[in-house]
């Protein structure tokens, strides 16, 4: 099955679980998880079709190594927009509002980037994972989100599940263009005033 009209030129060397990684996303985008196909894949690269069993078994590990790249490079974005932040937003117990909201936009600008450039490949990190092996991914999930999260420990319990989905949700209503004219930028700083009102202490 033909699953992209662009000619792509032969692999000749390097990193080739890489080049498999990157242009197993980019089909990613065009036929979805369902369709994507190992030998198809081979054939884009420039590989012979059994080359990318020798870094993905099958369909699944291919899949699942897409997600945890894709946990890897969330992470990061999502470390790099709130490294700067100057203050935690609980010192000595007492939760800090500004700086509390702050976190809380930065990182909700950070994620919804992150969700509209890469909206099939978000998609299939948060897929359902009720099948042996995917523990390995729930700790990836843990360990990319995490450390830009702690702010939420400020909040009450069940905080981060809140904002993780409202997030997704907004994201998914700004990719798909139903937002109207309104700028992203407006919505997300929409959402971060109601989650905040809904999450600080009163």
């Amino acid at each position: 099955m033909e699953t992209t009209e662009r000619p792509r030129t032969a692999y000749h060397h390097g990193n080739l679980r890489a080049a498999l990684l990157e242009r197993a996303e980019e089909m990613l985008d065009v036929v979805g998880p369902h369709e994507l196909s190992l030998r198809e894949l081979a054939r884009s690269v420039g590989v012979s079709h059994g080359a990318p069993r020798r870094h993905f078994p099958d369909r699944q590990a291919l899949l699942d190594a897409l997600s945890e790249a894709g946990f890897e490079r969330l992470g990061a974005e999502l470390d790099s927009a709130t490294a700067g932040l100057p203050r935690a937003p609980v010192a000595g117990g007492v939760v800090d509002e500004e700086a509390f909201v702050r976190h809380l936009s930065v990182f909700a600008h950070a994620w919804v980037r992150f969700a509209v450039r890469h909206t099939a490949l978000l998609e299939l990190m948060f897929a359902p994972r009720d099948r042996p092996g995917a523990a390995r991914l729930r700790v990836a999930a843990e360990r990319s989100v995490g450390p830009s999260a702690r702010f939420l420990a400020a909040a009450p319990e069940g905080a981060q599940t809140t904002v993780l989905a409202a997030l997704q949700g907004l994201a998914a209503l700004i990719g798909s263009g139903m937002t109207g004219e309104r700028p992203a930028r407006e919505l997300i700083d929409d959402t971060v005033r109601t989650l905040a009102r809904g999450l600080l202490p009163r």
